[in-house]
C-alpha cells in the first residue's frame, strides 16, 4: 500500500490516525524525507471467502492465521517535487495506492505526478480526501479536478473508489481501512510462502553501529534468520531480523518490511534482493556494479565550476538530492559532485576537500571530530543541513556567488563639441552643448565623429561658467575636463555613459 499526495496534504498525519507512529514529529521541519515502511492490523468483519495463501502482497493476514485479523503495511513517500523517484518507486513495489488531497485545497502538482505515477504502475487506487474536518473542505470540488486528470471516482460516475476522513480527528479512518480490505479481496493479491524470499530495497543507510543497513520489502517467500541475501552490489548473512518498530522477529513473510543490518555495502535503493544457499553462491552470481567514472565536462571561458562532496544520512536522500541539484541552472556555473556516498564526514572527505578545493555538503549526518580539525585547519567549508529546502538554497547561493559579475551599461546623453580649450598629454578641455539627456560628473565618454566611433575615454571634471558641477541637463553648455588617448575635434559627439558591475545570477 502506498501512500501519494502533496506536501503537507497529511500522508503522514493519515498513518499517524491510524496507528501512533508519531511520523511527523520525528522528521525536520514535519516534512517526510525518507520513504518509511510501515505495518498495522486491522480486524475482520467476517472471515475472507477464499484461503488460497497463506499470505497476500500488500494485505497480510496475521502470524496466527486465525483470520481474526490482517496487515495491511503502508508505504510512506515524501512530497516535496524533490523526491519524484523515490514517489516513483514506491508506487512500483505496492499493490494498492491510496491518493491524498486536502479537501480545502484540490490538486496540486505532486498530486498530478502522484497521479502519473499510479497509471504508469497500473495500480488499484483509493482516494482519501483529507481534513474534512476544515470549514473550507469541499470534497466535490476537489472530485471535479480530478475528474479532468481522468481520475474519476465512483459518485462522479468512474470506478475509483473515495473516502472522506480527516486524519486530526480521525474521523473515516475505520470505513477507509474497511474500503482497503475491500480493493485487496476483489484484487485477489497473493504470494507464495514456502519459497525462499525475496523483496526489494525500501531504504538503505550506513549506521554507526551496526554498519550497512537496509528496510527490505518481501514481496514473496518467508524470510529466516540464518538466510543469506544479496543484491546486485552487496550481500549479507541475516543474523537479526527486526520489523519496522525495530522490534526482533524470527520469520518475515511476504509484504512484511523489515530492517536487515550488516551487508559489505550500503545497499542501493531500488534494489531487488534474493536469497542464496550459501555465501559463496552469493560471491559468485552477484554482479557487482561498478561506480561510473565521473564525467569531466567541458567548461566554457565564461562559465565557473562548484565541486562538491556530498555525505548523506540515507541512500534515498542521496538520490533525491543528486536529482534536484542537476536540475540547478547551470549555464554560469557548472556543478560537480566528485563524491557522493552514505555515511557521516570523515577523514578521508577532508583529504579530497583539501586537495581539490570542494565544499562539502552533509544531509542530517555528523562530522567526526578528525575531520572537523583538518576543516578547520585547512580552511574547509563543511555545510550541514536538515531540510532539504535548506541545502538546495544553500547550493544555490553558493553557486551565485561565484557566478561572474555582470556589467551594465547606463546610456545618459550626448553632448557637441563647440570649442577645444588647453590640450596636454592625454587630456583635453572642451566645450559643448548638452544635446540629449543629461551629464554626469565621473562618467564614461565614447568619441563620434561624423557617426563613427573614433575612441573613448572619461570625465575628470565638469563645469558650467567657471564652476565645478555634478550633473547638467538637456540644452545647458558645459566645460569637460576628458582624459583619453583620442584628440577630439569641434563638430566631434559625446556618448556620455555609465557602467556598474552587478551580482550574477544563475
Amino acid at each position: 500500500m502506498v501512500v501519494l499526495g502533496h506536501i503537507d496534504h497529511g500522508k503522514s498525519s493519515l498513518l499517524e490516525a491510524i496507528k501512533d507512529f508519531k511520523i511527523t514529529v520525528k522528521e525536520a521541519g514535519g516534512i517526510t524525507q525518507h520513504i518509511g515502511a510501515y505495518q498495522v492490523e486491522v480486524p475482520l468483519k467476517e472471515e475472507p471467502k477464499s484461503r488460497e495463501s497463506k499470505a497476500n502482497r500488500g494485505i497480510l493476514r496475521s502470524a496466527q492465521d486465525d483470520f481474526a485479523t490482517r496487515k495491511i503495511t503502508f508505504i510512506d513517500t515524501p512530497g516535496h517535487e524533490a523526491f519524484s523517484q523515490m514517489r516513483s518507486r514506491g508506487a512500483k513495489v505496492a499493490d494498492i495506492a491510496i491518493l491524498v488531497i486536502d479537501a480545502s485545497e484540490g490538486a496540486k502538482a505532486q498530486t498530478k505526478e502522484a497521479i502519473s505515477h499510479i497509471k504508469k504502475a497500473g495500480l488499484p487506487v483509493i482516494l482519501a480526501l483529507n481534513k474534512m474536518d476544515k470549514p473550507e473542505a469541499d470534497p466535490e470540488r476537489v472530485k471535479r479536478e480530478l475528474s479532468k486528470e481522468d481520475f474519476v471516482v465512483e459518485s462522479m460516475g468512474g470506478k475509483i473508489p473515495s473516502a472522506e476522513i480527516s486524519a486530526k480527528t480521525k474521523k473515516g479512518i475505520p470505513e477507509l481501512l474497511d474500503l482497503i480490505l475491500l480493493v485487496a479481496e476483489m484484487e485477489r493479491f497473493s504470494a507464495p510462502v514456502e519459497v525462499p524470499a525475496s523483496g526489494v530495497v525500501v531504504e538503505s543507510y550506513l549506521d554507526n553501529l551496526r554498519g550497512a543497513t537496509a528496510t527490505l520489502l518481501i514481496t514473496q517467500g518467508t524470510l529466516k534468520q540464518g538466510d543469506i541475501i544479496g543484491t546486485p552490489s552487496t550481500f549479507t548473512k541475516v543474523k537479526t531480523i527486526e520489523n519496522f518498530q525495530k522490534n526482533p522477529i524470527e520469520k518475515a513473510f511476504p509484504s512484511e518490511p523489515v530492517i536487515i543490518f550488516g551487508f559489505d555495502e550500503v545497499p542501493r535503493v531500488g534494489e531487488e534482493f534474493m536469497t542464496f544457499s550459501d555465501l559463496e553462491e552469493a560471491k559468485a552470481s552477484q554482479q557487482k556494479m561498478k561506480e561510473q567514472p565521473i564525467k569531466i565536462m567541458e567548461i566554457a571561458e565564461d562559465q565557473r565550476v562548484l565541486n562538491l562532496i556530498l555525505k548523506t544520512d540515507v541512500a534515498g536522500s542521496t538520490e533525491a538530492i543528486e536529482g534536484i541539484l542537476r536540475d540547478l541552472p547551470q549555464e554560469k556555473v557548472v556543478l560537480r559532485i566528485l563524491k557522493s556516498e552514505v555515511g557521516g564526514i570523515n577523514e578521508s572527505d577532508l583529504k579530497l576537500a583539501a586537495s581539490s578545493r570542494l565544499t562539502v555538503l552533509g544531509f542530517r549526518v555528523k562530522v567526526d571530530p578528525i575531520a572537523k580539525r583538518i576543516a578547520e585547519r585547512e580552511n574547509i567549508r563543511i555545510m550541514l543541513f536538515e531540510i532539504i529546502y535548506d541545502l538546495v538554497e544553500g547550493v544555490r547561493k553558493l553557486m551565485e556567488k561565484i557566478v561572474a559579475p555582470q556589467e551594465l551599461r547606463h546610456d545618459l546623453g550626448k553632448v557637441k563639441v563647440l570649442a577645444k580649450f588647453l590640450a596636454e598629454k592625454n587630456r583635453q578641455i572642451i566645450g559643448g552643448r548638452i544635446i540629449e539627456g543629461e551629464v554626469k560628473k565621473g562618467s564614461l565618454i565614447e568619441v563620434f565623429r561624423n557617426e563613427e566611433k573614433i575612441g573613448q575615454g572619461r570625465m575628470i571634471n565638469l563645469q558650467r561658467n567657471k564652476k565645478n558641477i555634478d550633473l547638467l541637463g538637456k540644452g545647458e553648455e558645459c566645460g569637460i575636463l576628458f582624459e583619453g588617448e583620442v584628440k577630439i575635434e569641434e563638430g566631434d559627439i559625446l556618448q556620455i555613459y555609465t557602467e556598474e558591475k552587478v551580482k550574477g545570477k544563475l
